[in-house]
């Protein structure tokens, strides 16, 4: 499902445990690593998109979580000139997101990377909340640094002490001159 503007729906999903760190995975086969997301299907609201995903990607059904909070609206992101198959119609040139920050709320041994013929990940740790936003692909860094700064509130609530708005890494400047400025005002 592509929309008219050629975005994509996902979800992307912030796992964290109560000491303030968030789950990271690395793509089966890649180098890469990043927070769990997936697509949409046309019938499925952003919440039960995230629930599916949730159990495809890591294993994990909703009684092993607790939703702590959700960007109000879509984050999009562009796909670099080699990543868009230009014969495809409708032609996808990106994709947008609602995140979803969750407590875990199971035991580690809950997570499975392996419940689908073709897992997403095949390995996984616990970083601080806001190494992620430094450490993903350079094409997603701004969406995620948007997640973080919106869902980093309700991040701090939960891991009592931890300082997290604090340890808030530099904006870059497109992403101030994007709105995160507004972001950063609400979170600080």
């Amino acid at each position: 499902m592509i929309d008219p503007d050629g975005y994509r729906p996902n979800v992307g999903i912030v796992l964290m445990r109560d000491d303030g760190r968030v789950f990271w995975a690395r793509r089966v086969n890649r180098d890469g690593w990043q927070f769990p997301q997936g697509g949409m299907n046309t019938d499925e609201t952003p919440l039960e998109a995230m629930y599916r995903e949730l159990r495809e990607e890591v294993g994990l059904l909703p009684a092993h979580v607790e939703v702590l909070g959700s960007t109000p609206g879509w984050l999009r992101y562009r796909l670099p000139r080699r990543c868009i198959r230009h014969g495809e119609r409708p032609t996808c040139i990106g994709q947008k997101q609602v995140w979803f920050l969750l407590r875990l709320l199971g035991r580690e041994d809950d997570l499975r990377l392996d419940l689908t013929d073709k897992p997403e990940f095949d390995q996984w740790r616990w970083v601080d909340f806001w190494y992620p936003a430094e450490h993903v692909v350079a094409f997603k860094r701004r969406v995620y640094l948007q997640a973080l700064m919106h869902l980093a509130p309700e991040a701090e609530k939960l891991a009592q002490g931890a300082a997290i708005l604090s340890r808030r890494p530099a904006l870059p400047p497109e992403l101030a001159a994007a709105g995160a400025g507004r972001l950063r005002r609400r979170a600080g």
